[in-house]
Order: structure tokens, then C-alpha cells, then sequence
């Protein structure tokens, strides 16, 4: 057996005690792309009939400019320092490309390189040859004169303020990143501030709906599993199943409290019919004092009003837009 000098052997382990500290200056999420210890478990409170409680605001401001995927200069696994220096970049990007963003919205911070985190190397499982029939079908179906007699249907449901769908309503936009949980027995409510949309979670022994019946956020039912809220989500409609996906799209949501200031929610796509596998992406909620403001949308949206004004060509030709001319304060 080797005998190390005890003036090394204090070396050695001043070296551990800093290479520990700087790999704990940044608790993220589980499944995170920065190389990190495993952080302690945390147990929240409960509620007066016994469910973890997560209630409260929350908002993910600091996750902005999160790119879906790995970009490919990034390796798959990023020490602190790095996801500093990236986050750096994504900030003096955003200031360049809005700059009045930063002025009703935090800097970004975000607690991870990428959101996929499920394939490990950070990238979308492959298309099946499922998506391009689908995608043929909705083109031949397409029918330019429906479109000119009624060109706002050719818009999406965002663009309309009718829905983001999901995920898409947890994706973190340039402002309106506000979140509130509400928790009743055998029920959760999740309300969301961009658009004002609102789901009304059953938990446990509530039956799912049939496969007719589909609306935009979904059919949810909900359950807990330890410490974690667990939503499966299935009977999209068609305008808001996201990227494309198939009317077999399920959605498995999982809310885990990682710390009393911090949820991390992860989101599994299972599609068979659009995807090779299934695959996870996940970001970090952060409580806030913040409630979500009322987003009044329709009573506020002149987008469409002022986009069909101008030429209703511009939907369905998007080359007119390129000849409409005239002058842009007439139309404001």
C-alpha cells in the first residue's frame, strides 16, 4: 500500500472539497446536461387530505432562448462553467434581437444546454414513414377555395388566440411566462397566462374520456407517484397535436419538486405513428410572487383583423405579400 506525504494527502483533498463545490454551484433538474452530483431528495409539505403540495405561481422566464434539441457544437455533457458561457450567449443574442424584452422579463438563466433529455445525446428520435403519408393526405386535401372564402382558417390556433396546445403552453415565450397550480382533493387545476388557458386535471379514479371526444389542450387524467404529479394527456384535436404528430399522440407530464422554489416539469411524447421512440424534454419552474395576469387576447387581437385587411391573399399566396406595396402607418 502506497503511503501519500500528509501535506499532499491535505492537497488531494482541498482539490476534492473545490472540484465538489464548483460541481454543486448549479442544482438543475434530473436529467440535466451539466455534469452534476445527485442532488438530495426533497419531500414538499402536504396537504390537509395528504397529496404533496405544489400549489402556487411559478414561472419559467430563466428557461428563454432554450433550444429544443442539442445544438451541434455542444457536447452532450456541459460542466457549469459552460452552460455560464452559453447562457451568456443566449442572453447578448436575445438583447440584440428584442431590446425591449428585458425590460418586463428577467435575464435568462437557463438550467440546461438543450430541453431534450431522453434520447441522451439530445436529439429527436427519427420520423416514421407514418408522417409523410399523413402529410401528402392533408395536401391533396387542401382545397384554395375554401381558404380564400375564409382565410383566417388557415391560420393557427395561437395566431387566433384560441390555444397553444401542449406543450407548447409550458414553452417559454418573450413574455406572459406565468403558471398557477391550484390543488382540491381528487383535482388539480393548471392555469396558464399566454392565452389564459386553464386545465382541469382529475386525479386517480376518474375514467378517460372516448377516443370521439378531442379538444386543444387535450383529455388529462392525473395521479401521484411519491413526491411527483403525473399527467397523461390524450384526444388531441388535430389543429394542436404537436409538430404534427398522429390522433395516437399520448402525453405522460411529470412535476417534481426539486427543491420549495423549484418544480422540474418533463414531458414525454409516446407516438408510435410520428416518432421511433418515445422521447422527453424537461425545464425548471421557479416559484414566484407573481400571479398570471389576464391575457385578453381576443379583446386585444388585431393581428388577424389587420393581416386580412391588408390582403386576404397574403394567407393563402404567401408571394403577394412580397408585391401588396402601399404604406405600412396605413395599415397600423
Amino acid at each position: 500500500m502506497a503511503i501519500v506525504p500528509l501535506d499532499r494527502g491535505r492537497r488531494v483533498a482541498r482539490v476534492g472539497l473545490v472540484i465538489l463545490a464548483v460541481a454543486l454551484v448549479v442544482q438543475h433538474g434530473h436529467g440535466t446536461h451539466t455534469i452534476l452530483p445527485d442532488r438530495p431528495r426533497y419531500s414538499p409539505p402536504r396537504t390537509p387530505w395528504g397529496d404533496p403540495d405544489i400549489q402556487g405561481a411559478y414561472t419559467n422566464s430563466a428557461e428563454r432562448g432554450i433550444p429544443l434539441e442539442r445544438p451541434p457544437g455542444l457536447s452532450t455533457q456541459m460542466s457549469p462553467s459552460q452552460l455560464r458561457r452559453v447562457n451568456e450567449e443566449r442572453r447578448e443574442a436575445k438583447r440584440r434581437a428584442i431590446e425591449w424584452e428585458l425590460t418586463i422579463e428577467p435575464p435568462m438563466d437557463n438550467s440546461r444546454g438543450w430541453l431534450v433529455i431522453d434520447p441522451p445525446d439530445g436529439r429527436m428520435p427519427p420520423l416514421v414513414s407514418d408522417v409523410f403519408r399523413r402529410n401528402r393526405e392533408r395536401i391533396d386535401a387542401w382545397k384554395p377555395s375554401e381558404t380564400r372564402a375564409a382565410p383566417w382558417l388557415s391560420m393557427g390556433p395561437f395566431e387566433r388566440c384560441i390555444s397553444r396546445g401542449l406543450p407548447g403552453s409550458m414553452i417559454p415565450f418573450d413574455y406572459g411566462n406565468l403558471y398557477e397550480i391550484v390543488q382540491a382533493p381528487s383535482v388539480v387545476s393548471i392555469t396558464y397566462e399566454m392565452v389564459h388557458e386553464a386545465r382541469v386535471i382529475p386525479l386517480d379514479s376518474f375514467a378517460p374520456s372516448g377516443a370521439a371526444l378531442r379538444s386543444y389542450m387535450g383529455d388529462p387524467r392525473g395521479h401521484f407517484e411519491g413526491e411527483t404529479l403525473v399527467i397523461e394527456t390524450s384526444n388531441f384535436a388535430d389543429k394542436t397535436r404537436y409538430l404534427g404528430a398522429s390522433p395516437d399522440l399520448r402525453l405522460i407530464e411529470r412535476f417534481t419538486p426539486i427543491s420549495a422554489t423549484v418544480l422540474e416539469w418533463s414531458v414525454t411524447f409516446d407516438d408510435s405513428r410520428t416518432w421511433a421512440a418515445p422521447w422527453t424534454i424537461a425545464m425548471n419552474l421557479t416559484r414566484t410572487n407573481d400571479r398570471p395576469l389576464e391575457y385578453a387576447c381576443h379583446e386585444g387581437n388585431r393581428a388577424v383583423g389587420d393581416l386580412l385587411n391588408r390582403k386576404p391573399s397574403r394567407i393563402t399566396d404567401p408571394s403577394a405579400d412580397a408585391n401588396a406595396g402601399g404604406s405600412k402607418a396605413a395599415n397600423q
